[in-house]
């Protein structure tokens, strides 16, 4: 490989929370941390090389994206998911999850139902219950080792709890499903007829495996396009989530109009310059990279994988068809109880994971593991935890 995803970046003293929050979170100083999705590698070169051109101007004032942005955006979306953008589409926000917030205070009132499918990242259901909504839960099914859709209960819930929004997670985290065209066009059948507008967080779009291919909502049919908030950062796909910066689309004007309101509410106008730079010089010059960090990550799963076939057979692998997140199952282990099985990850084997209960109860005794690091210590972190078990 050109790029070196081998390389241990010490991490350590960067007001990083995947490190440096340890302590103020009760966790162990020599924990091997792999929970928080962000990458351990160094990012692109190109984006490396255009925030060195800002910090050596030396000025940091007032931005706004450019035609270089809007460019390189769209011909990302073109050339990797046939999705064309149009310039006005795009809102920037700071996050997707500040995204998210926004599209539920635009779209629904205190007390309105909000659809979402544990398990799932819990800033979903986080974000309606602080907005004092209500999380209306359809749950996935689990399958020999793969979540489905349980679209009887989907429709089912939208009937009875007549829910304002739908929350999707696609491709789906923590399960790593990339949904597939006909699944989704199944869902946007369900919410075009009830009326419920639909909020797809697909910050994950870029990072699927094989045959899989993630296909962005708005891309579904005219109707799906004029009914959808499209979520996307590059801070998944380039490691860039500190920069603060996402591309929010949505093709509905009104739509739009409602959301961009809510945005204004909360006093945020520019971007940040450094988000805006690096988004650019990502779109623009990152595809190689990308790949090629891809492609690490696909092998650190399946090496992921086969350690746990051989060392611990009883913990099973969730092998992600999109995501750089590895879901593990521990429910083999009968005679431990979800909290006995966390405290023997993090206090023996001493990893620090995500644990399967903050995505919901469906997620309980599984652990979510972040294979976006160099080789070397996600097989530490692998052998601790086999050891332990």
């Amino acid at each position: 490989m050109k790029y070196d995803f081998d390389k241990i970046i010490d991490r350590k003293n960067t007001f990083s929370i995947k490190l440096d929050l340890a302590a103020a979170r009760n966790k162990p100083a020599d924990a091997l941390a792999l929970w928080v999705a962000d990458m351990d590698f160094s990012t692109a070169p190109c984006v490396k090389q255009a925030l060195a051109e800002h910090v050596e101007r030396g000025i940091f004032g007032y931005s706004r994206p450019d035609a270089r942005y809007y460019a390189a955006l769209k011909n990302w979306f073109k050339a990797r998911h046939n999705f064309t953008i149009q310039d006005d589409w795009v809102v920037n926000t700071p996050g997707v999850v500040f995204a998210i917030a926004a599209a539920i205070r635009a779209f629904t009132k205190e007390g309105d139902g909000v659809l979402i499918q544990k398990p799932v990242y819990y800033p979903f259901f986080n974000t309606i219950n602080s907005l004092g909504r209500r999380v209306v839960n359809s749950p996935l099914a689990y399958k020999d080792g793969r979540y489905e859709i349980d679209f009887e209960c989907f429709e089912k819930k939208i009937k009875e709890e007549k829910p304002k929004i739908f929350l999707l997670c696609s491709p789906h985290n923590p399960g790593g499903r990339v949904w597939s065209r006909e699944e989704l066009l199944r869902l946007s059948e369900i919410c075009l007829s009830n009326n419920l507008i639909v909020v797809s967080d697909e910050i994950h779009c870029d990072i699927t495996f094989g045959s899989n291919k993630h296909t962005v909502w708005a891309t579904l049919s005219k109707e799906a396009a004029e009914n959808c908030v499209v979520c996307s950062s590059p801070s998944k796909t380039f490691n860039l989530a500190g920069l603060q910066f996402s591309n929010i689309i949505i093709p509905n004007k009104n739509l739009r109009a409602a959301f961009s309101s809510q945005i204004e509410k909360t006093g945020y106008d520019e971007p940040n310059l450094m988000g805006i730079a690096a988004a650019t010089a990502a779109y623009k010059d990152g595809a190689e990279w990308f790949d090629q960090a891809k492609a690490y990550i696909w092998e650190n799963i399946l090496f992921a994988k086969k350690i746990l076939e051989e060392r611990c057979p009883k913990i099973r692998a969730v092998v992600p068809e999109g995501t750089y997140l590895l879901w593990l199952d521990f429910t083999a282990f009968t005679e431990l109880s979800d909290k006995e099985i966390s405290e023997r990850v993090l206090n023996k084997a001493k990893v620090w994971l995500d644990d399967g209960r903050m995505f919901g109860k469906e997620g309980e005794k599984f652990q979510r593991l972040n294979c976006a690091a160099p080789r070397a210590l996600l097989q530490e972190a692998l052998k601790r935890i086999c050891a332990a078990f």
